[in-house]
C-alpha cells in the first residue's frame, strides 16, 4: 500500500502515484498604517492542498475502474483520512478534482495509457475549542 484515502487504496494493481506535491499556507491580515509599513496579524492555518498524479496502464499496473472509485468518493463531498504507506495520517481532505488523460489507444477505443491528477485539500479535523475568559 502507497497511500489510503478512506477505503480506497493507492497501490500498483488500483492506482498508483508517480508524484506528490503538498503546499500548506498560514494566515496574516494587516492593516494599513500612516507613515509605517501594516500591521500584521497572525490568523491561523491557511489552505492545506495535496495533489496526485499518476499512471494507470491497465496492461501492466492498475485499473480505470479505480478513476471511477475516486470519482464517486469525491461526489460524496465527505472528507475522508488521508494516511501513508508508513502509518503517517496526513488527516481529513476532501477531494476536489480527478483530472485523467488518455492515450495510446487500442483499435476499439481502450486507453493503454491513462495518466491522472487528483486534487484534494485539508479540512479542518475537529472544530476550535473556546476558551474561556
Amino acid at each position: 500500500m502507497m497511500m489510503s484515502y478512506g477505503t480506497f487504496v493507492f497501490a500498483l494493481d488500483s492506482a498508483a502515484y508517480l508524484q506528490l506535491q503538498r503546499q500548506m499556507s498560514w494566515r496574516h491580515a494587516t492593516s494599513e498604517r500612516v507613515g509605517a509599513r501594516a500591521a500584521s496579524q497572525f490568523l491561523g492555518p491557511g489552505d492545506e492542498t495535496i495533489e496526485l498524479s499518476g499512471l494507470i496502464a491497465p496492461d501492466l499496473t492498475g485499473t480505470r475502474g479505480s478513476l471511477t472509485t475516486l470519482r464517486r468518493l469525491a461526489a460524496d463531498g465527505e472528507p475522508l483520512p488521508l494516511v501513508d504507506g508508513t502509518g503517517w495520517v496526513y488527516g481529513p481532505y476532501v477531494l476536489l478534482a480527478v483530472n485523467e488523460t488518455a492515450s495510446l489507444f487500442f483499435p476499439d477505443g481502450t486507453p493503454r495509457r491513462v495518466e491522472f491528477q487528483l486534487s484534494l485539500r485539508r479540512t479542518d479535523d475537529v472544530a476550535p475549542e473556546a476558551t474561556a475568559a
